[in-house]
């Protein structure tokens, strides 16, 4: 071999060679828990098992929920059921007599009393529908209207024969809330006028009739007093 062939370097004599060779890279650590903790907060990495129990209470607690609401309406439908059974058979009848009152069969009266009938039944769809004028010993006047049907919503339509009357009369004004009496449902009294006269409204409502009378010279608890008289002898129920 030449002096030249003994003087050449080999390649793992060569720095370029030397550094050329990869590092064996060292492994990866194994993954720890991951924890965080800081004050009253604290995430924890958690197992397949307690993210199911978790969701299965979670599902409790909302299936308990919803069936709770459910048990709720089903209640609140079941009574709304019940009266709307209990009330939609009802007769309502003009006796010649309620207590003090004598029914007032003048021709005048019979008008008015048409007048009345016919203005509640072009409002409010009515089965049959009914109207007199009643005069007390002290000749203060009742004009008593009204018909039956089938009412869903018995509060809705009393209000919608206030308002008839008063397009007809003037406002209904000051209207409360009174006792409705045994025979349920809602009634209501208010205030207005007719040619300059104050006249005391009131009336009543429930799924199966609805009635209203204006009273001549009285208060408002006179008046409610005096309808639930004029209730109880002109409705009654199968």
């Amino acid at each position: 071999m030449s002096e030249r062939g003994q003087n050449m370097p080999t390649p793992a004599d060569t720095p370029e060679s030397a550094e050329s060779l990869p590092e064996e890279a060292p492994s990866a650590p194994e993954p720890e828990p991951i924890e965080i903790n800081a004050g009253p907060f604290q995430l924890t990495e958690t197992s397949e098992e307690d993210t199911s129990k978790k969701r299965r209470y979670v599902r409790k607690i909302v299936l308990s929920g919803m069936l709770a609401v459910s048990l709720a309406g089903a209640a609140t439908l079941g009574y709304v059921a019940w009266q709307v059974n209990t009330q939609r058979h009802t007769t309502l009848s003009t006796p010649p007599t309620i207590g003090n009152l004598q029914l007032d069969d003048s021709e005048d009266a019979a008008a008015t009393a048409d007048y009345l009938r016919s203005a509640i039944s072009a409002e409010i769809t009515m089965d049959k529908a009914v109207g007199a004028v009643y005069t007390g010993s002290d000749n203060r006047s009742v004009l008593f209207f009204g018909g039956t049907a089938l009412l869903w919503a018995p509060d809705k339509e009393l209000d919608n024969a206030f308002t008839l009357l008063g397009d007809e009369e003037g406002s209904v004004t000051g209207v409360d809330d009174v006792n409705a009496g045994p025979l349920g449902g809602t009634m209501k009294c208010g205030t207005t006028n007719s040619e300059g006269t104050a006249l005391t409204v009131c009336g009543w409502a429930d799924h199966g009739s609805l009635a209203v009378a204006m009273f001549l010279d009285r208060t408002e608890t006179e008046a409610a007093a005096l309808l639930l008289q004029i209730r109880t002898a002109t409705q009654t129920r199968d």
